[in-house]
């Protein structure tokens, strides 16, 4: 493997350190909720679960999606609105004035997508945000599954009847885990927004040069 600046790991390391920690937290979120699981189940006199049986538990499942739906829906309503609106000052913006943006593109490879036109053309250009769309669905099934089997566990360990997916879709608790995690994710967004407007980070993409005045607008 070429070193410096050439090699893999500098060329990738945003995006490897990420996944690393993507993947060390799903390792504990997993060995905490097994334990937390267990300690549920034998409270109520029922037996543990294996580590593969937790895997499959609703508690596991509802617990992953639903915090993959709130980030999905994070970025991808910040995709769209970003295309629309503006906030004065702020790093995370577009110019106030679309005549000062700068679209100059590198050298390279046009996407194939780009070339060919039409609507591979229209699709390419709003791919970030329809993948966005697609992942926080997906996220969304796998919530509503992992959280309706969930319950459904915990009436079973009560003594009471089940209920249909539909109903639990329509409950409050179900709006109340989603809604807990969307409104975090949305507070997180307003607070790189805002404070990239007063304050820098020497050298990081998501701040204003550290000279830069309050009132300038984009990176």
């Amino acid at each position: 493997m070429k070193q410096g600046k050439s090699s893999f790991i500098y060329r990738n390391g945003l995006s490897l350190v990420l996944l690393a920690l993507f993947a060390a937290s799903l390792v504990g979120q997993t060995w905490a909720g097994l334990r937390a699981f267990n300690q549920e189940l034998a409270d109520k006199g029922a037996p543990t679960v294996s580590l593969g049986r937790y895997l499959e538990s609703g508690h596991f499942v509802s617990a992953t999606f639903e915090n993959w739906e709130s980030e999905f829906l994070q970025m991808g309503m910040y995709v769209l609105l970003t295309v629309v609106l503006r906030q004065r000052g702020s790093a995370e913006s577009r110019k106030l004035d679309p005549a000062e943006e700068d679209d100059e593109v590198e050298p390279g490879t046009t996407p194939w997508p780009a070339r060919r036109g039409g609507l591979w053309k229209v699709l390419y250009a709003n791919s970030l945000s329809l993948t966005y769309l697609l992942l926080f669905l997906l996220s969304f099934g796998g919530h509503s599954y992992g959280s309706w089997r969930h319950e459904n566990q915990q009436r079973a360990l009560d003594g009471l009847a089940g209920i249909g997916w539909a109903e639990h879709l329509g409950s409050a608790q179900f709006w109340f885990e989603s809604m807990q995690n969307w409104q975090s994710e949305f507070l997180a967004v307003l607070s790189i927004v805002l404070l990239s407007i007063y304050l820098r980070q020497k050298d990081s993409p998501e701040s204003k040069p550290v000279e830069a005045p309050h009132t300038q607008t984009g990176a």
